[in-house]
């Protein structure tokens, strides 16, 4: 285990950088993973991260401790800050000072959409898009495609939100989807409060792409246009519509209960 105790240390700011900036991330091609659940979550999953760091007071805690023996076992990097430094990297309040810097995954992208997926048309809040994320690891979904302006799926509040999710994910960022509709070999189904037709009348059996649009504008209308179908997810009372995180969740479960009926 090695130490850091300056700021002006060449690594403490490549972290710094990577934890306050997308552009960073993006250009590195690398992001922090923060809290024992999220480095546990790449060990079992993904194997040993880039560097694993911890702070100095954090190597009471025994879960630490133990994420921290893993990575040294399989050989790989460690170091420890001081408390006061590593504040400055972590965005979690009261979190428990431990970050794993890994390479942000890049799968091959299938050349046309063949099975289940999400595809994400401007959704910016990054809470909605983790959650999203969630529910379509949950969901038995593999495959997500997000347009331009969509959050950036690796940013640390979005990871924070998908609990672990983008590690059982191929996520594609910056996607043509209007290219991608117009050669999909799988249904398209766009949802829409305007939309005539129920969710629960349409046949969810088969590989199905849900496309999920701006918190407050919806589905783009040149995507509307290029869907299979729209539909709606009735419901009662006098709220306007659903969260799209909320959306997304029954959509993903209806498929899955369709599937499993």
């Amino acid at each position: 285990m090695k130490s850091i105790t300056s700021r002006d240390n060449a690594f403490y700011k490549e972290l710094k950088q990577l934890s306050t900036s997308s552009q960073a991330r993006r250009k590195a091609g690398q992001t922090l993973l923060d809290g024992v659940h999220l480095c546990q979550a790449w060990l079992d999953l993904a194997g040993a991260p880039l560097h694993c760091v911890v702070s100095e007071g954090a190597l009471a805690n025994p879960e630490v401790a133990a994420v921290v023996e893993r990575v040294e076992g399989g050989r790989g990097h460690v170091t420890a800050l001081p408390d006061a430094l590593f504040g400055a990297l972590s965005q979690v309040e009261h979190g428990v000072n431990l970050l794993f810097l890994v390479a942000t995954p890049q799968p091959a992208r299938p050349a046309v959409l063949t099975e289940s997926a999400v595809l994400l048309d401007g959704v910016q809040d990054p809470g909605n898009v983790g959650s999203i994320l969630r529910s379509a690891g949950a969901g038995g979904i593999t495959q997500v495609y997000c347009s331009p302006g969509t959050a950036f799926c690796w940013s640390p509040k979005v990871l924070r939100a998908a609990m672990g999710a983008h590690f059982v994910l191929d996520i594609f960022e910056n996607v043509d989807l209007p290219a991608l509709v117009r050669a999909a070999e799988v249904t398209v189904l766009a949802t829409s409060g305007y939309a005539e037709r129920r969710i629960w009348d349409v046949d969810l059996r088969g590989p199905t792409a849900w496309l999920l649009g701006h918190e407050g504008q919806g589905v783009s209308a040149g995507l509307l246009e290029l869907a299979t179908h729209r539909v709606a997810i009735p419901h009662a009372g006098q709220v306007e519509s659903l969260n799209v995180a909320a959306c997304a969740a029954v959509c993903f479960f209806e498929q899955l209960r369709q599937r499993q009926a």
